[in-house]
Parts: structure tokens; C-alpha cells; sequence
């Protein structure tokens, strides 16, 4: 036996057969033993499956029963069987109060319920008690339950339950974790049920949670991330809590050693909040710009030096790389992206695949922006090595940096690159680097022989990568251009001679040569007959719709090659009996047709050459958006350039725009409009990013605001807003068309004011801006006090005041919105006239529409008399000065004053008040050199009158 074994081995040494056949024997064995194991498992299964049925039809079963039993139907699901049995037990051990029972129950209900199954409408109450009791083990399962199946219904009906375990005081972190995270899955399956815009300003109060270390931070900052791509002004004021939030952890260091991971702090919510900021325009606020500019330099300053620990490498390089794309999101001009190139360039060389990918990838980001490649060409030589790379993920990243940084100085030199990569390219990459290529090729033609000679290059050697939009494209090209046809009609006759052409050339060469053949016919070699025999030796290979171009062209040449029609008359006939009706429909026309005399007119007007292709927007950029597609997180921008980036966000704000105009604007007014071509140009663009306005805050209504706002008109402090728990003061002062107002926020309760908010909306930001000297604390303590400083400047002439907006939570989250005490009288500065002076210029401005006008009720004072000193108080406190001697009568006031603004320069004003003792009626009149300041004007003077003092 052992010498048998010994000879069997040594044979099969000597022979491999024998042993690849001793292989395939065992292989055989084990299969067989398998399928006898699974056979004996089935019959098992199916026994257990009887008995679980019959346990369930007798009923009679208690909790543990139910659980045994559902958790053997869970396991024989997992085993990959098929089950039928058990789904009405498992909703019931959902409302069981035992732990065990519950966790099988959703367990269960997770694995063998689809989001569609009419059983989950059992479960849905029981989810909602689950959710709504004071227990946290239960509030987990529901989450689970919910994220897991995340159906449209359950979406619908259990959304408001999840929003509130995560905005409530009393839930337990790790609950708030999953809330967040369920609503984050829930929204990107049913955007639809998120009612994102009223949820915004509490959600966003949650990233000031100041515990880092138990991930609530984190959470509802990716949720805050999905929300804000798709309603980005309803959270805009994310914009101020991101910054704040990375101000203190980069710079000040506000957070827990224990969540610092290798030194880095919290590199995970770094690096979503500094994605999150490029979703928004960059800011204009200084504020807020030099803070982020100072996070940006120190995250670049710290990366300088790479570390020899891997992990710290890691976060570190993460961090960085997303805070590079920031900077180039917020000025591609700024030293910091200077200083970004520098480390790029080192990035793309390092020996570590993830951060090759990365810089690459952040290169492409900085190729499409940048106003000046010329950083980035420096270093061509490696990115085109790059496309050598061991990874085929750094070699797509590297075909995406060329195609971006590609320009009409070295796309030669890019394009025959990618062309002698092509043919050693991954067959994962060759569709997307054909398209690429033919897109540069069109886009930076240095003449039209190069785009052709390139072009068909291209398609002989891709192959079936080349789609049809490549060889129509070349065919529109070719076509329109008078100059371009002789020569294409040579160079891809030139191209078919070879042994073998790819169908996509045969098409190509069967288009060109059947319109334009006739113009290289007398040359030797390009005869009639030559170009027949290498067109029709490649049909025989082609299929049925390539043959049927092909046919149109030979019925081109019986009209203009007379001494072929023999053998093209043979070739229909024998087509005419074909089983392909396209084939067979047009053998048989053209068959009529080539049989009629030559004279007959008939063939040569239908074989007239093609007319120009009317004007059309490539297609090519499409089909490669569409091929691309997009992420979870949208990106803010695309590869190509900075050219196809700014069309981009154009067709963006367009769309965005004709959301909301009426149905007759969106109609074409006349003449024939591709649509086809338009709905494919706008393809793989992200259409629902920006919104068409900012919406206005809704203001606080509530005695005594309409009158401290008034009042504040004409006075430079007071009270702004006061309720039980806060109060609103204002200081203000202002110097030709600058001004500044201390804001005092006061705390009257004993309790903190947590994620304290304040911003400033402006309703026409070319007319007036208002920014904050600093980024406000989001804590307000106990009865205390705190101070921002807001800076304004007065640009042109307004009408409506800043609206400033509070929010805070103290117990429920709460939002104040009140009128800012900025109004065009407060950048005006009072001027002395004498008498002659005063009516000489009141004269030259004249009458309307330069003067208005009003007469309204007064009351008289205390003693039955006009109070001349608080009308003298308010023309003052409006900025204006009081004129003497100017008005013979003592109780009328006259006054004078000229509008600073940055941008229209000075505008005078002229007033006067008229108040009638008897008939308690004040007339004001104001006539101004800009009649919409004197109608603002006289429409302040007359509130500011009618307030009572």
C-alpha cells in the first residue's frame, strides 16, 4: 500500500495531469459530501419549520416559547432559507416587556420584514411607545428598528417621535446619538418627510453640546451636513456655530485629552464641520473670515512636519486635506493656497497609496477653481507618472488632476499621454478616459487636423469603449467644416486599410467616405474601386445597424461613382432577402433606386450631400457627468476646470430661478429647441443646492417692542427687547457713513442660557452691511451680562432696518427677532443754514417727486401747550440740525442735514415741522435732492412723532 502510495506520488510528479486530476477528484468528493450535508440540513430545517408552524397554529404559547421559537425562524434566515412562518410572533414579542423578548422581537422584524410588508403597520404603534417611554434600552430598539427598515409610512409617522427624543433635555446621550443618526438615514431614504427648514435652528443648537467625548456633536453634525446641501439658507447659521466650533478646537484647545486621537482633537467632527463650510459662499463677515483663516494657517502649520506614528499621520493628513479644499473654496488667490500647492506637491510623491490618492484629489480640486495653472503644470511630469501607479484608484485620481489642469498650452502633450495610456489602461477606466480625451481633443483643437487625426486615433484604439456620442460628435465636426472633408475622407480611408478597424471606425469611415469620397477619388490609391473593396472587406465583420449605414452609403456612390453600380446593384439585391427588416427596407429602396436610369433626378436629389448640422451643445460632457454621478455628500464642484465649474453654478442659480417663475416664462417663445440635447447638457448637475432667497425672520410680536424700537430711532441707547429671561440693550454712535452699536444681552434667570445665538439679517446687502467684531460666546451664565460690538456702513440708500435674530436654549429652544435701530437718519449729519441760505436751496429742490409731505394728530403737553422741546429732541436725535431764526413762527421747527453713504455719495435734506395748537395737526414736509430719502425721511419724522415719550 505505501509503495503504491509512493509510486502514485512520484507519478504525479511526473505528470501533472495526474494530479490535476487527483484535484478534481477530491474537489468532486467535497462536493458531493456538501450537497449531501446540505441535503440532510434541508430535511432538518424543514422538520423544524413543521414543528415551530405547529406550535404557532396551536397557540397556548408564552413569552419564552415565542422567543425560542423566532429566534431558531432568525437563524434559519440567516442560514439563507426561506421563511414564511413566525412574522405575527414577532410583533407581538415587540410589546412584550421583558428585554429578551423585545430584542428578538425587533430583531426578527429588522431581518424578515421588508419596508413594504403590510406587517410593519402592526408595528408601528408599539415602535412609538418603545420611543416614547423613559427608558433608554427601548428607545435603542425602536431607533435600530426604525433605521433598519427606514419605510416610507414609518418614515411619515415616526419622524417626529425621533426629533424629539434628540432635541429633549432628558434623553440620554447614546439615545441622542442614534435619534440623530436614525433621522440622517431617514432623510436620505424620504427626504420629503423631514420637515428640514422647521427642525433647522434646534438642530443646529445641538453642536454647541459642549461634551465632545460622547459623539452627540458629531452625530447631528453629519445630520446638519445632509440637511444643509439641500435648504442652505434655512441653516445658515451653522456657518457661525462651524467656525466657533473649530476656533476652539484648533486654536484655543477647548476639549477633553481623553478624545484627543493621537494628539489630534476630534479629527472626525474637524473634518465634517470644514466640509460643511464648503457648502456655503464664503463669508463676507471679517469676523468670521480672520478666524477661519487662522484655523486654516495653524491645521497647514501643524501638518508641515509629517510624524514617524502612522495613526497621528492619518488624522492629521485628514484634517488637512479637507481644510485645503476649504481654502481653495474660499480664495484661490490667498497665501494659504500658496502654501496648500507646497504640500500637495510633496503629498503626490509620498510613498503611502491614501495620501497619493488625496493629494491628487485635492490637486483636481485646486485645478478646478484656480484662476493660473501654472502651479500645478510644474509638477506635470509626476502626475503623468502617476497614471502608472500600482493602485488603480490613484490612477483614476491621476486622470482626473490631468483632464482638470489640462489648458490649450499642454493639451497636445496630456492628450497623446492619455492616448499611449489607453492601451494599457484598466478596462474599469478606458470608457471614462475615452470620453475624457475626445472632450479635450474638441475643447483645445489646435487645428482641425489634429482634432481628427487624434480623434480617429482614439477610436481605433479603444475599441468597444468608444460610445456612439464620440463618433457622431467627430461626424458633426467633420460635416460642418468645408475645409476639414478632404482630409478627413483621407485619413480614415488611410485608417480602414489596416488588418483590423473597429466597428466605430467603420462607421465613421463609411459616413465620411460616402459624403466626401469623391473629393480624394482622383488621387492614386483612393480610387472609387479602392475605397469600395476596404469598406465592403470590413462590413463582413460589422452588425446589422453598421451594415445598414453602410448600404446608405453605397447608394451615395452609385449617384457619384457611376462605375461601381454593378457591384453595389449585386450588393442590394443579395440584401433584399436578409431576415433584418431595416436591412432588408432599405436593400429594397435603394435596390429601386440604383435601377433607375442615370438621368433620372430622382436619385440625385436624395443623394444630396448632407447639409451642416445645425449648432448643438456637445453631449459628451454629459454622458460623463452621468457616468460619474454623484456622492451622499455632494461635491461643490466637478473635474475640468474652472471654465466648466462656473457653468456649472450659472445653470444651477438658472434653474434654481425658473423653479419659481411662472409656467408662460418657461415656454420656448418659437423655433425648434433641442430639448434633448438641453435636458442632457444639465445631466449629473445638482439642480437643488441653492435657494432662490434668504428667507426673512419672522419678527417677535409683544407689548412695549414696536415702541422701544421707535424710541430708539432718535435715541442712541435704551432697551431694545425685554421679557422674563433676557434683555436687549443698544449703545450706538455713528460718524458719516460708518457706525457702531453695542448689543448687551443680560440674563435675568438663574440658569444658563446654552447655544446662544445671534445674527443679523439684511435685506439688501449692497445698500447696508452690518457684521460682528468677534464671533459671540454660545454661552450666556447665570444673571450676567455680555457685549458685541456690530459695525455697519452705509452703502447706498435703504428702507429696512436689520433684523437681529436670538436664540437660546433654556429648557425649550427659543428664537427672538427684532428690529435693529438702523435707519437712514442715523448717517446723516445736521449742517447750518442762515435764512436766505435755507429757502434758496428749498426753493431749488423744489416740489414733488423731491418732497414729501404729511399732516397727522398731535398731543399737546401736560399745560394744553405744543412740547417744542421734545419736537427739537427728535429732529436732533434723527441726526438733523435745528435751524434758528429761520421760520417767523416760534412753535415751527426747521432743519437741515446732508446723508453720508460709501457708494451715491452725499445727499442733502431739507425739513420742516408745522404743528397747529388749535387743531392739534402737525404738518411735516421734507424735500431732499433723492425723493426715495425724503419719502423715508418723513415717514421716520412721523413715527417718531406719534411715540409717545
Amino acid at each position: 500500500m505505501a509503495a503504491n502510495m509512493r509510486g502514485l506520488t512520484q507519478a504525479s510528479l511526473v505528470c501533472p495531469a495526474s494530479a490535476a486530476f487527483r484535484m478534481t477528484l477530491y474537489q468532486f468528493i467535497a462536493d458531493i459530501r456538501g450537497a449531501r450535508v446540505r441535503e440532510l440540513e434541508e430535511k432538518r430545517i424543514n422538520k423544524e419549520m413543521a414543528n415551530i408552524r405547529k406550535k404557532f397554529k396551536d397557540g397556548n404559547l408564552d413569552g419564552y416559547q415565542k422567543k425560542k421559537y423566532v429566534a431558531k425562524i432568525i437563524f434559519t434566515y440567516i442560514l439563507g432559507y426561506k421563511v414564511d412562518v413566525g412574522h405575527m410572533e414577532a410583533v407581538n414579542l415587540i410589546s412584550s416587556s421583558k428585554y429578551s423578548e423585545k430584542q428578538i422581537g425587533y430583531l426578527a422584524v429588522t431581518l424578515l420584514m421588508h419596508e413594504n410588508s403590510d406587517f410593519l403597520r402592526l408595528v408601528v404603534n408599539s415602535i412609538r411607545k418603545d420611543l416614547d417611554e423613559n427608558n433608554e434600552v427601548n428607545n435603542c430598539l425602536a431607533l435600530h428598528a426604525i433605521a433598519n427598515v427606514g419605510s416610507s409610512e414609518m418614515a411619515e409617522a415616526l419622524s417626529e417621535d425621533v426629533h424629539r427624543l434628540l432635541i429633549s433635555p432628558t434623553s440620554q446621550t447614546f439615545v441622542k446619538k442614534k435619534a440623530a443618526l436614525t433621522l440622517l438615514r431617514l432623510y436620505r431614504k424620504h427626504p420629503e418627510v423631514i420637515p428640514a427648514a422647521e427642525w433647522a435652528l434646534r438642530l443646529v443648537s445641538i453642536m454647541d453640546d459642549p461634551d465632545l467625548a460622547r459623539g452627540v456633536v458629531l452625530c447631528v453634525t453629519s445630520l446638519v451636513m445632509a440637511l444643509a446641501q439641500d435648504h442652505l439658507d434655512a441653516f445658515a447659521v451653522c456657518y457661525t456655530k462651524a467656525v466657533d466650533r473649530l476656533y476652539r478646537l484648533v486654536i484655543q484647545h477647548e476639549y477633553s485629552v481623553t478624545y484627543a486621537y493621537y494628539k489630534v482633537p476630534t479629527p472626525w467632527l474637524q473634518v465634517k464641520l470644514l466640509r460643511l463650510l464648503q457648502y456655503y459662499p464664503p463669508t463676507e463677515d471679517p469676523a468670521l473670515r480672520n478666524a477661519l483663516n487662522e484655523v486654516l494657517q495653524t491645521i497647514m502649520t501643524n501638518s508641515a512636519e509629517p510624524s514617524r506614528n502612522v495613526q497621528h499621520n492619518n488624522a492629521q493628513h485628514a484634517v488637512l486635506f479637507e481644510a485645503i479644499g476649504l481654502a481653495i473654496h474660499l480664495d484661490t488667490s490667498s497665501p494659504l493656497v500658496d502654501t496648500a500647492a507646497v504640500l500637495l506637491a510633496r503629498f503626490i510623491s509620498s510613498k503611502e497609496t491614501n495620501v497619493r490618492y488625496l493629494g491628487l484629489d485635492t490637486m483636481a480640486h485646486l485645478a478646478a477653481r484656480a484662476d493660473s495653472l501654472d502651479p500645478l503644470k510644474k509638477h506635470q511630469g509626476t502626475i503623468i507618472l502617476s497614471l502608472r501607479d500600482k493602485d488603480i484608484s490613484v490612477r483614476r485620481r491621476a486622470l482626473d488632476l490631468l483632464y482638470s489642469m489640462c489648458d490649450i498650452d499642454n493639451s497636445e502633450l496630456i492628450v497623446g499621454e492619455l492616448l499611449r495610456y489607453l492601451k494599457v489602461a484598466d478596462y474599469a477606466l478606458r470608457e471614462e478616459l475615452v470620453l475624457k480625451i475626445a472632450i479635450l481633443t474638441e475643447k483645445y483643437a489646435s487645428s482641425y487636423k489634429w482634432y481628427v487625426d487624434t480623434i480617429l486615433q482614439l477610436i481605433s484604439a479603444a475599441g468597444d469603449h468608444v460610445g456612439d456620442e464620440v463618433w457622431y460628435r467627430v461626424v458633426q465636426i467633420v460635416t460642418n467644416t468645408e475645409d476639414l472633408q478632404e482630409y478627413a475622407a483621407r485619413v480614415v480611408f488611410e485608417h480602414l486599410k489596416t488588418p483590423v478597424a473597429h466597428e466605430s471606425l467603420v462607421k465613421v469611415g463609411g459616413y465620411i467616405l460616402g459624403e466626401y469620397g469623391h473629393l480624394i477619388a482622383n488621387e492614386p490609391g483612393y480610387s472609387p474601386i479602392e475605397q469600395f473593396r476596404v469598406l465592403h472587406t470590413k462590413s463582413q465583420f460589422c452588425a446589422a445597424a453598421t451594415r445598414s449605414l453602410l448600404l446608405s452609403t453605397y447608394i451615395k456612390w452609385v449617384n457619384v461613382f457611376p462605375e461601381l453600380k454593378p457591384q453595389l446593384v449585386t450588393i442590394f439585391e443579395r440584401y433584399r432577402h436578409v431576415l433584418d427588416a431595416e436591412l432588408q427596407q432599405r436593400a429594397c429602396e435603394f435596390y429601386a433606386l440604383a435601377s433607375r436610369s442615370d438621368d433620372d433626378e430622382v436619385l440625385q436629389n436624395v443623394c444630396e450631400e448632407m447639409p451642416p448640422f445645425p449648432p448643438r451643445v456637445s453631449t459628451l460632457m454629459s454622458r460623463l457627468n452621468r457616468k460619474l454621478g454623484d456622492t451622499e455628500d455632494k461635491r461643490t464642484w466637478i473635474h475640468g476646470g474652472k471654465e466648466i465649474n462656473l457653468e456649472r453654478q450659472l445653470t444651477k442659480t438658472q434653474a434654481t430661478k425658473s423653479k419659481d417663475a411662472p409656467l408662460n416664462t418657461l415656454t420656448p417663445a418659437s423655433g425648434t429647441v433641442d430639448t434633448d440635447g438641453a435636458m442632457n447638457s444639465l445631466a449629473g448637475l445638482d439642480l437643488s443646492a441653492t435657494s432662490p432667497s434668504e428667507a426673512v425672520p419672522r419678527l417677535t410680536i409683544g407689548p412695549g417692542i414696536e415702541k422701544w424700537f421707535n424710541k430708539l430711532t432718535f435715541s442712541a441707547e435704551g432697551v431694545l427687547y425685554e421679557d422674563v429671561q433676557i434683555q436687549v440693550g443698544i449703545k450706538s454712535r455713528f460718524q458719516g457713513h460708518f457706525g457702531q452699536l453695542a448689543i448687551y444681552f443680560g440674563n435675568k434667570v438663574s440658569a444658563p442660557l446654552t447655544s446662544f445665538t445671534s445674527t443679523v439679517y439684511v435685506s439688501d446687502p449692497d445698500a447696508l452691511s452690518a457684521t460682528f467684531a468677534k464671533i459671540p460666546q454660545n454661552v450666556l451664565a447665570p444673571r450676567t451680562q455680555s457685549q458685541q460690538i456690530l459695525h455697519v456702513e452705509c452703502k447706498k440708500v435703504f428702507t429696512s432696518s436689520p433684523i437681529l435674530t436670538v436664540s437660546f436654549l433654556a429648557g425649550a429652544h427659543q428664537s427672538i427677532s427684532v428690529r435693529l435701530p438702523i435707519t437712514i437718519t442715523k448717517f446723516f449729519e445736521g449742517v447750518k443754514f442762515g435764512q436766505a441760505d435755507f429757502f434758496e436751496r428749498w426753493k431749488l429742490i423744489g416740489g414733488a417727486p423731491r418732497e414729501s409731505q404729511v399732516v397727522f394728530p398731535i398731543t399737546l403737553d401736560s399745560t394744553g401747550h405744543i412740547d417744542l422741546a421734545r419736537n427739537r429732541q427728535v429732529i436732533n436725535g434723527n441726526h438733523l440740525a435745528t435751524l434758528e431764526d429761520i421760520d417767523p413762527n416760534s412753535s415751527n421747527l426747521v432743519g437741515a442735514g446732508v446723508l453720508h453713504t460709501s457708494v451715491d455719495g452725499k445727499v442733502g435734506c431739507l425739513l420742516r415741522l408745522e404743528p397747529n395748537r388749535e387743531a392739534k395737526l402737525c404738518r411735516i414736509t421734507v424735500r431732499s435732492t433723492s425723493e426715495d430719502v425724503a419719502a423715508e425721511v418723513r415717514k421716520l419724522m412721523e413715527i417718531a412723532f406719534k411715540t409717545d415719550s
